[in-house]
């Protein structure tokens, strides 16, 4: 009994180590801007595997040098919501749950622009019951400690846009060669329509339905809020 006890106590120690850790990074985060991201070493690891010299393209830009299309587009995408709500759209999980239940499967995850970040910052992309409490922790971290300002700018300059493509400055120059500060509203609106699928759609640019899904949040820039 005295042994589960130590070994109970010991992963008690471990969990409450690694969330401070993580908290430590938050909290650096809130001034500092991070070099990569869990989901950037995951991929680079992949890329590697086939090729040793492999590099990611990504390149950090700060907020205001990303154009507000763009900005707008994810919003209008990812998280309506998102300068109103705590970090968890209560409404949108519901809305997913009843999806998902209705098709059997999960077709629509419900996570904010906080949650993603959470996720693409500190856990792997595997799904699991865990996976899924860690983020929600991390979220509340990240909204106790950021602004929506700063959680927005660094979502925008580490999420997956491509095989290897990660951030608004480099997706703009992978997919348009230009910079993130010029995209057009049609452009901004095509690469919000790919982040749930990046690395899909960048082998598959002609897929069915990504042009009629940009044009759908294209139709709906000019009612996203900035934080």
């Amino acid at each position: 009994m005295r042994l589960l006890l130590k070994i109970g106590a010991a992963l008690v120690a471990a969990l409450v180590l690694y969330n401070l850790w993580i908290f430590g990074h938050v909290l650096y985060w809130r001034t500092n801007n991070p070099s990569a991201s869990a989901f950037m070493n995951e991929q680079l690891a992949r890329l590697q595997e086939e090729n040793p010299d492999a590099e990611l393209h990504h390149k950090w830009v700060p907020y205001q040098r990303i154009s507000a299309n763009l900005k707008r587009a994810i919003i209008a995408a990812e998280d309506a919501k998102f300068v109103d709500h705590e970090g968890f759209d209560w409404d949108g999980i519901e809305s997913a749950f009843e999806k998902n239940m209705k098709r059997g499967k999960i077709v629509a995850g419900g996570s904010t622009i906080s949650q993603q970040l959470a996720k693409n910052l500190f856990l792997s992309g595997h799904k699991t019951p865990w996976r899924k409490l860690e983020e929600a922790m991390i979220t509340v971290m990240l909204e106790a400690v950021m602004d929506k300002r700063r959680i927005f700018e660094i979502y925008l300059n580490v999420i997956e846009w491509g095989n290897g493509v990660f951030g608004a400055e480099a997706a703009s120059r992978y997919y348009y060669r230009t910079a993130a500060s010029n995209l057009s509203a049609s452009q901004a609106a095509r690469l919000a329509a790919m982040v749930p699928n990046p690395r899909y759609y960048d082998e598959h640019r002609g897929a069915r339905g990504l042009a009629r899904k940009a044009h759908i949040i294209q139709r709906r820039l000019s009612y996203a809020e900035l934080p």
